[in-house]
């Protein structure tokens, strides 16, 4: 037996002490406490910004499904991204954790398999869990052990990144297939199938449907770009480079193409979502269905024409962390809310949780629950929220969590990525805490003040803006709010320290509710 398995085997039964603890500590399933479990959909955009919804003001983009939700039920207006970009964020909603603490610093770094999923802790409560499309923590060949199946999921159909049309994806860790029509309407269907069966069981269901729309490289349906003929012509004065779909490799193209492919993925997508809601209805199931949407980072820079927020995706402003955010739940949401609570998506572990009854507080979480704005009594939050984009550049701390061919991808892209067609994931130990660790730009959230700090030590710099009053973030009153910056930094400091005893790997040794 290697060491990797022998150290596997050890935090398998580490997790294992850790799920039963869970259910010897009175979470055993009553026929009456099955019945009030709510059914869980979670739904993603791949890129899919703040700004690029109907409901929030996009003079161009038709998505009359979300509109519809935001409208009629509750929709958060400062809802953020865990992270800038989205393996991070994707991390950030499995595991109610800051991606910083489980080595998911950037895309193409997994998170690590001794983490607690959502799906894992609902399926103490009986849920049985299917997982759909885009999973980008790590690779789901059946071998990974940071596939879906590995990480609670029951079932799954998923890819390693992105897709486009007639996607290539794995069922179950299976060799992946391509399968013909649009990404965003086959994801819909197979997570249907997966409801339906559940129906048929008597099981509640915890649906996660992870989009490869809207990222590039685009890739719409005629009936679908037919919709946006009408683009101005001033977007065609400007050219962005992205990637070929005939040859995988950086192209040039106008501005105005690039926007009516990218505007058609998300109406295809929007549809897709309206067809979910049209099988729940047929189905009886929607009143007590639980269906969450959001983006996993800010828009990027070839769809940024018409928004208002500062950044794009990859930055730490608005444009790259602030997503779209709304939840339809007829039985528990009856009429419509706005919510400007500041909300992440590390809220949405605990959120679940509390509505399952489970306790999820035996590891450090960066997320809250965020039940009472379901009936607007939660409007402040008590503790802030935190954004690190760690140096990763700095970090010599190499020795490899997961042997490098386990993390090698299989589901094939249109994009070639260091030479390959595929993605190839990596997540290093990080035994010890040191100086240089605490860099990177990191984002302080708390109540209505922002920060953004750069560099550390005598490099520091901290921009402090008043939001939402300064939407556009051009306003920095830094320097005349001194002790405002020095409290928050202190804060920064506090739970940057706390993250990366985290990343250490101290969490997954027995503690006494474990040994």
């Amino acid at each position: 037996m290697s060491q990797f398995q022998r150290e596997q085997k050890t935090m398998k039964l580490i997790t294992t002490q850790f799920l039963l603890v869970l259910l010897l500590g009175g979470i055993f399933v009553t026929q009456a406490q099955a019945e009030d479990l709510p059914n869980i959909v979670l739904l993603m955009g791949d890129d899919h910004g703040w700004d690029e919804v109907g409901y929030n003001g996009h003079p161009h983009l038709k998505t009359p499904v979300l509109d519809e939700m935001a409208a009629t039920g509750l929709r958060f207006d400062r809802f953020y991204a865990a992270h800038p970009s989205c393996s991070p964020t994707r991390g950030s909603v499995l595991t109610g954790r800051h991606p910083n603490r489980y080595g998911t610093f950037t895309p193409g770094f997994s998170f690590r398999p001794e983490e607690i999923t959502i799906a894992q802790l609902l399926k103490t409560k009986g849920y049985v869990c299917g997982h759909f499309g885009k999973w980008h923590v790590g690779p789901v060949k059946s071998d990974s052990p940071t596939n879906p199946g590995k990480m609670g999921f029951d079932e799954w159909l998923s890819h390693d990144n992105f897709f486009e049309l007639n996607p290539v994806l794995s069922a179950n860790g299976a060799a992946p297939k391509k399968i013909a029509g649009e990404s965003s309407e086959i994801l819909v269907a197979a997570a249907s199938k997966f409801i339906a069966k559940a129906k048929r069981n008597d099981k509640p269901f915890f649906v996660v449907i992870w989009y490869g729309s809207p990222h590039e490289p685009y890739s719409g349906l005629p009936k679908d770009l037919a919709l946006y003929d009408d683009l101005p012509e001033k977007y065609n004065d400007k050219t962005f480079r992205l990637t070929s779909n005939e040859t995988g490799r950086p192209t040039t193209r106008p501005l105005g193409d690039i926007l009516r492919e990218r505007y058609a993925e998300i109406t295809a997508m929007d549809r897709s979502i309206g067809q979910l809601r049209e099988f729940l209805d047929a189905q009886e199931l929607r009143e007590d269905t639980l269906l969450w949407y959001c983006g996993d980072n800010g828009t990027p820079g070839d769809g940024i024409v018409t928004s208002p927020l500062r950044g794009r995706k990859s930055q730490m402003y608005d444009g790259g962390i602030r997503v779209p955010g709304v939840i339809e739940w007829p039985a528990r949401i009856k009429t419509p809310l706005v919510s400007q609570l500041n909300s992440v998506t590390s809220d949405i572990l605990p959120t679940l949780c509390e509505l399952a009854g489970i306790d999820c507080t035996l590891r450090e979480l960066d997320g809250l629950s965020l039940t009472g704005t379901f009936d607007g009594t939660l409007q402040q939050r008590p503790a802030p929220i935190f954004f690190w984009q760690y140096n990763v550049g700095q970090d010599k701390q190499r020795e490899p969590w997961i042997p490098g061919p386990l993390q090698i991808g299989t589901t094939p892209l249109v994009k070639m990525m260091g030479n390959v067609y595929t993605r190839t994931f990596k997540n290093f130990k990080h035994p010890k805490i040191v100086a240089s660790d605490y860099g990177g730009s990191r984002v302080v959230l708390a109540d209505d003040y922002k920060l953004v700090v750069a560099g550390d030590g005598a490099s520091l710099k901290a921009q402090l803006f008043k939001v939402p009053d300064d939407v556009a973030e051009k306003n920095d009153i830094a320097a005349e709010n001194p002790e405002v910056v020095r409290g928050m930094l202190e804060q920064l400091r506090k739970w940057q320290t706390s993250v990366l005893t985290s990343l250490t790997g101290a969490e997954y040794k027995p503690t006494a509710n474990t040994k």
